[in-house]
């Protein structure tokens, strides 16, 4: 059995999580559980259907052709099914999608974000898949930032309101690219999968505690030679670009989420702050924009009122 701490949540799985890092200490007793076990080919009663997938109130059952089947249900478990696929390449998409509906059952708020540690809160970054998420939270780790998370950011406000981040307890996933421009040889792991040359990452120091969300910054490609710059949009921008970059977001309005999001939407870019980071895609600007971010975060500090 291996034992995770994954978007705050003690997981109990028979099935090693790809990327995650397994719990050196006790955690106490399981919130979710993963197992191998058989999974129906369809659900009764399904509420709504889609072309590989359908649910109910409770449950989502999830396949991909050829590769497993997987059946999330309440937010507690996964099953998981082969289909004549190898258990490998099903982890890619219990890692993944399966549990990010998990989480979606849980009504957490579950953004596409890579983040670090930065004055005792979370900085999140955001974009689509090739945005350079990954590559700048390597960069800040190696400038001392604690890594809190890739790919998968869970928010959760607190009674208050207030914004709060879980880390994820997983390993970077870096471009060969990146891991040779960054000098992260040292820390790369297994393959994320065959015949990609993308690989886990080991980070040089990771936080282990739920973190006050501190800032949202949407990454915006620039064209060369134009000055890295931070900018912050209005609440109602913000909010928008919040949903575009929340983890599969037709889920949010196919699950009846949509006013969850909206909520946390404003509590986050009222709270914390959404801004906007445009910078070129090359690394050898890396430190440049490091620098605008760490004078932002200087100017953040000098703006908040004296305790």
């Amino acid at each position: 059995m291996f034992v995770y701490h994954l978007a705050g949540l003690v997981v109990h799985s028979e099935i090693a999580f790809p990327g995650a890092i397994e719990a050196t200490a006790a955690l106490g007793a399981a919130e979710v559980t993963i197992a191998r076990g058989a999974v129906p080919q369809r659900l009764e009663g399904a509420a709504a259907t889609g072309l590989t997938w359908s649910m109910t109130e409770d449950d989502f059952l999830l396949r991909v052709p050829d590769v497993a089947r997987f059946l999330i249900s309440r937010g507690r478990s996964i099953s998981v099914e082969l289909e004549g696929g190898a258990i490998e390449d099903a982890t890619i998409f219990l890692a993944g999608t399966a549990f990010g509906i998990l989480l979606h059952q849980r009504k957490h708020i579950v953004l596409h974000a890579s983040a670090v540690k930065v004055d005792g809160g979370a900085a999140l970054f955001c974009g689509p898949s090739g945005a350079g998420k990954s590559t700048l939270a390597a960069a800040l780790a190696q400038q001392g930032y604690p890594f809190v998370t890739d790919d998968f950011c869970v928010v959760a406000l607190d009674a208050a309101g207030a914004p709060n981040v879980h880390p994820d307890g997983r390993r970077l996933k870096l471009w060969a690219q990146a891991i040779d421009k960054l000098d992260l040889t040292a820390g790369r792991g297994a393959c994320v999968r065959n015949k990609l040359e993308k690989y886990y990452v080991e980070p040089p120091d990771a936080a282990n505690d739920s973190l006050p969300l501190r800032a949202v910054y949407v990454l915006q490609d620039a064209r060369p030679r134009l000055d890295v710059s931070v900018t912050r949009p209005n609440v109602v921008d913000a909010a928008l670009a919040l949903g575009r970059n929340a983890f599969r977001p037709q889920l949010i309005r196919r699950m009846g989420q949509n006013a969850l999001y909206f909520r946390a939407a404003a509590a986050i870019a009222n709270a914390a702050g959404v801004f906007t980071l445009a910078r070129p895609l090359d690394f050898a600007l890396m430190p440049e924009v490091i620098a605008r971010l760490e004078a932002h975060w200087r100017d953040v500090r000098a703006a908040e009122p004296a305790a």
